[in-house]
């Protein structure tokens, strides 16, 4: 997508390598395994990681938004999801995002990302702070992961078991819609987690909306997002017909 405007993503689609090295990890014995959606409770808590942490900002039976936090100079693994597709948002920071056979795409505030089921990938922070990212991924399955290469040896592992809570931040049902939690805000306060219907968008937008991105079931059938973003030259409007989460700055 050279050229294209800066607010529209970036695609990382999966290759012949991708698909190569997959067939093989398969075939060693690599699994990819099923979140139990009312048992892996450990979900809805604070996740640490070598490089930081990341946690849970949405979630119903088809949408999975998760918020991460990169340490400078820290890498997540070289993973791939088989199953899921997976958009990364940048919120703030400096990073990488690299892949099979593939040139770096750099990351920064605003940036997109769109990466295909079967893609492997993997995302260094290389600012001088931490890369904030909220990681979209449809449909729903955390545990849809292979780890091929780890700077913290763990390649081969599965998704961590282990969580910590948060007072004050927790998950929160939301009665309007079904199987849905989310959480208010980031656990630093800079940024907020909204539903907000196209039309409410559309006639009330707000100077501080990052990312807006659409929760409507075409967009797990087709595999495709219209992410809207706070970009100057991003023109695009909201379907009015539509919910959407909306990113916000706080201050």
């Amino acid at each position: 997508m050279i050229g294209a405007p800066s607010y529209l993503p970036v695609h990382l689609d999966a290759g012949r390598a991708d698909v190569s090295k997959l067939q093989k990890l398969l075939r060693e014995g690599a699994r990819a395994f099923n979140e139990q959606f009312d048992e892996d409770t450990h979900l809805n808590a604070i996740i640490p990681k070598p490089w930081g942490y990341e946690y849970r900002a949405f979630v119903d039976d088809f949408f999975d938004l998760w918020a991460l936090h990169i340490q400078a100079g820290g890498s997540t693994s070289l993973h791939v999801h088989p199953r899921k597709l997976t958009y990364l948002l940048c919120l703030g920071g400096e990073g990488v995002t690299t892949g099979l056979d593939r040139a770096d795409v750099p990351i920064r505030e605003g940036s997109v990302l769109r990466i295909a089921p079967g893609a492997f990938h993997g995302t260094r922070s290389t600012g001088n702070e931490p890369l904030e990212l909220i990681e979209v991924e449809v449909p729903r399955n955390k545990f849809d992961l292979i780890r091929l290469q780890d700077d913290y040896n763990r390649a081969g592992t599965a998704y961590e078991s282990a969580a910590v809570e948060e007072p004050g931040h927790s998950m929160r049902n939301v009665p309007a819609y079904p199987n849905t939690r989310m959480r208010p805000r980031t656990p630093d306060g800079r940024f907020r987690f909204e539903l907000r219907t196209g039309m409410d968008i559309f006639y009330r937008p707000s100077l501080r909306d990052v990312f807006c991105i659409p929760l409507h079931i075409s967009g797990v059938v087709h595999r495709d997002l219209e992410i809207l973003t706070g970009h100057h030259a991003d023109s695009r409007r909201p379907q009015t017909d539509k919910h959407y989460l909306c990113i916000s700055k706080n201050r």
